[in-house]
């Protein structure tokens, strides 16, 4: 089965949002609280879920099927609110960052699929490649600040210029 990976008037197609929520749901209780999405308050049935589903994209894909009736109405809701919207963040944008986070978990299926939203729309093979080697280099540098246990007062003191940054 074949499902419609573009939403109506913004690129954002539903293969990288989904793969990205069934990973998030993969991590069980550790990511559970990051998702506010996953309340109890999400009251569509499994069936409500797919007919939205099915309107929105001419279809249901079959890792959706697989989710638990628990998470499905949730992880719907959470793709349609950050993903299909209307946000601060446009597609493009998000795809670039969902591609580069995807590069270092790394997740082949969100990898496939950031790369093709991204393209369509409208990143060049530069803007990928660059947020790609962006999320590397922040790898890179972690590891170093990390394994060397940098002590961070300093490093803020040193590099901070006075600036705050966020807590």
């Amino acid at each position: 089965m074949q499902v419609n990976i573009r939403r109506p008037a913004t690129p954002r197609s539903l293969a990288i949002v989904a793969v990205s929520a069934l990973f998030a749901f993969a991590g069980g209780a550790v990511l559970a609280p990051a998702l506010p999405a996953l309340s109890a308050d999400a009251k569509m049935s499994r069936e409500e879920v797919y007919k939205d589903v099915e309107k929105t994209l001419g279809g249901v894909p079959t890792f959706m099927k697989q989710l638990p009736d628990a998470a499905l109405a949730g992880a719907w809701q959470e793709i349609k609110d950050m993903e299909f919207s209307d946000t601060v963040l446009p597609g493009k944008v998000k795809s670039l960052i969902s591609l580069a986070v995807a590069a270092q978990i790394p997740c082949q299926y969100c990898i496939w699929a950031d790369t093709v939203e991204a393209k369509q729309a409208g990143a060049s093979d530069q803007e990928i490649a660059e947020a790609v080697t962006i999320s590397a280099l922040t790898r890179h540098w972690s590891t170093i600040f990390n394994g060397l246990q940098v002590d961070l007062d300093q490093f803020k003191k040193e590099l901070g210029g006075g600036q705050q940054a966020a807590k």
